[in-house]
């Protein structure tokens, strides 16, 4: 079976790692600033804080821009669950903005159409998640101008993205928006087993962050309610969690992240190579905008189903069994049994729904060989029955 992706992981971090093991720190050593530290500088962020995942960072970034009950998150249909979530872990209510057939990203047009209806119903966001799929920058200076016109805050959800650029400037610079996640989950572009990492340029937004991902408790006597009994002391300051990384998976990141740009380069390579590949297929390959170096997480195609004689299902299923497998990134988010609870329905968000209909995301990771590739092609062949 070729994997829709996989991790690589190299001797230096193993040996990374087993330094980790050997040390005195588990937890709440010296790795993770470290592992923080660096990402913040490649990026050129003021801060960042690293977490046990991009869903707790997602969950902790809503929570410090003071998102609650009464409150709207907005998103794309067309992401991981997790990007509409964490609205509702806040006590929010979640609505969606269809996306751009182009980008399938959030479209900023249907963005500002939806704005201009929500301002007269009085039912603003207050936070709008802008989702990278697949890699590739949302238009962010357009949502960035949305955002100062209408008042919403922005969170770059860039799980798909670290090192990918934006108009020359590193995702994560925080440029356009108040905080940026990323995520290292193994099939990301580097991982850290599990984990994930928010960063702001915002000094509150960063402390508020800080306590969230550890209890709500600190030993900083600038936060204190009042002096400290002794040495020992702490105090809770607010109702956080356990959402910390630790020690081992900082190790691995941090090795990971000296190859970040190797990577990237490489998965770029590869789908270069498979928009050759693909040319004479009645396929749809992915558009990139000229403003965007996209960090190429995933490779989706979208069928033209209207030239072959076989349905979606029966080309994904086909490939499975060929040993290929794909996977569909995707279903979209309203159309989960829990949001059809909320009032979605199918054709509320047409773009992301046509879509669903025809993506398939072909195998793409660092470690991939050309013959891997050209299998992938040959057996896309026989399951579109073109040959």
């Amino acid at each position: 079976m070729i994997p829709y992706g996989r991790q690589d992981i190299q001797q230096a971090d193993i040996d990374a790692v087993i330094a980790v093991l050997q040390s005195d720190f588990l937890t709440q050593g010296p790795m993770v600033p470290r592992f923080e530290q660096a990402v913040a500088n490649k990026v050129r962020a003021r801060h960042a804080l690293a977490v046990n995942s991009a869903t707790s960072a997602l969950h902790i970034a809503c929570l410090a821009l003071g998102l609650g009950r009464g409150d709207w998150l907005w998103t794309t249909p067309i992401t991981f669950v997790a990007s509409a979530n964490c609205g509702l872990y806040c006590g929010a209510q979640v609505d969606f903005v269809d996306i751009d057939p182009h980008t399938y990203n959030l479209c900023p047009k249907a963005l500002e159409a939806k704005l201009e209806q929500a301002e007269r119903a009085k039912r603003l966001p207050k936070v709008v998640v802008a989702v990278h799929l697949c890699g590739q920058p949302c238009d962010m200076q357009a949502i960035h101008a949305l955002g100062q016109r209408y008042g919403f805050r922005i969170i770059e959800d860039a799980s798909h993205a670290i090192g990918g650029q934006y108009k020359n400037e590193y995702i994560g610079s925080g440029r356009y928006s108040d905080i940026t996640v990323f995520s290292f989950h193994p099939v990301k572009i580097i991982t850290s087993a599990e984990g994930g990492m928010a960063l702001t340029n915002d000094d509150a937004l960063a402390r508020s962050m800080d306590l969230l991902r550890s209890h709500g408790v600190t030993r900083d006597p600038a936060l204190m309610s009042h002096e400290a009994d002794g040495s020992w002391y702490y105090q809770q300051v607010a109702l956080g969690f356990n959402y910390r990384m630790t020690e081992l998976q900082a190790a691995l990141g941090l090795s990971q992240l000296e190859r970040l740009d190797v990577y990237v380069a490489k998965r770029n390579s590869l789908a270069d190579r498979y928009d050759q590949l693909l040319a004479d297929l009645p396929v749809m390959i992915p558009y990139q905008h000229p403003d965007s170096y996209s960090g190429r997480h995933l490779y989706v195609i979208r069928l033209e189903l209207d030239q072959v004689r076989v349905t979606h299902r029966e080309v994904f299923d086909a490939l499975r069994e060929q040993g290929v497998g794909v996977n569909l990134h995707y279903i979209p988010v309203h159309t989960q049994p829990y949001y059809r609870d909320f009032g979605f329905r199918a054709g509320d968000f047409p773009e992301a729904e046509r879509y669903y209909e025809q993506a398939i995301s072909l195998p793409l990771y660092p470690i991939m060989i050309d013959i891997q590739q050209d299998n992938v092609i040959v057996a896309l062949r026989r399951a579109m029955e073109v040959v």
